[in-house]
């Protein structure tokens, strides 16, 4: 019954590739994942792999009056989602205003997926503040803030730490509460990189969740429609892979039951 939420002040940063890989190693780990898309991009259905042309989603058809599980899709990682649905600018923007007339719309039917005692959320978020987000936030365990390792991520670190990039106020503070922070594509032999990793040391302590090598595998993966934890001997998978345990950990979840059904995964030797 958790719910994570992949989140980032900018985008650009590698969320949804994060986002897709640790819902995999979950899945693979033998616990129940849903995948649930808020990024008007639609992408996270490509990382886990959907067809290209398959648009159809959850988000689009809310308003319509369709059960959620309508909208559901079982992917070769033991990951199910709900696409985010292709949409439109025109469309984009009537979707944030139903939301924010009728965040219910959302909340109802997250919370009836959250029912599910064995069943964990992921959630992948547009980056900055969104409606979907602001009616889901006090319903998140954990928010994974994704940021590079360069300067720009640098600026943005303290305002990680105390929730100001959730917005302001009570609420804001208790999210910040529950939130870790990743650095992506880190290069320990560049100073900068390294520099940005120790300020996320320093001010985030026990918060920074953990740090994923910048690795060329991640982009040819990508490329080829591969998730990068399936690369074999790829810095970037083993992060990701440690980074998966810290967050279970985190979490401190319960093991999971007896596998269920077919993963591509299960060659990992991950399955239990």
């Amino acid at each position: 019954m958790p719910l994570i939420a992949f989140v980032s002040p900018k985008g650009g940063v590698g969320k949804t590739t994060l986002a897709a890989n640790i819902a995999a190693l979950i899945a693979a780990r033998g616990h129940e994942v849903l995948g649930l898309d808020l990024d008007p991009q639609n992408a996270l259905r490509l990382h886990l792999g959907l067809p290209v042309r398959d648009e159809e989603g959850f988000l689009t058809g809310l308003g319509s009056g369709s059960s959620w599980r309508a909208a559901l899709r079982h992917t070769p990682y033991g990951v199910s989602l709900l696409p985010h649905g292709g949409v439109e600018p025109r469309g984009a923007m009537e979707l944030t205003r139903l939301l924010m007339d009728r965040p219910d719309l959302l909340v109802e039917p997250v919370r009836e997926m959250l029912a599910d005692p064995h069943r964990i959320v992921i959630l992948d978020s547009p980056p900055g503040p969104c409606p979907a987000l602001a009616a889901l936030l006090p319903m998140v365990d954990l928010s994974v803030v994704v940021l590079l390792a360069d300067g720009g991520s640098a600026s943005l670190i303290p305002q990680i730490a105390d929730g100001r990039f959730l917005g302001r106020g009570t609420l804001a503070t208790r999210a910040a509460e529950r939130s870790v922070l990743v650095l992506n594509q880190v290069e320990l032999e560049a100073p900068l990189s390294a520099a940005v990793l120790d300020c996320a040391q320093a001010t985030m302590g026990s918060r920074l969740l953990g740090v994923v090598a910048r690795d060329a595998a991640v982009a040819e993966a990508l490329a080829d429609r591969r998730l990068p934890v399936e690369v074999t001997g790829s810095r970037a998978a083993e992060d990701l892979s440690l980074l998966a345990e810290a967050l279970l950990g985190r979490l401190a979840l319960p093991p999971p039951g007896a596998a269920r059904g077919h993963s591509v995964l299960t060659d990992w030797g991950m399955r239990r």
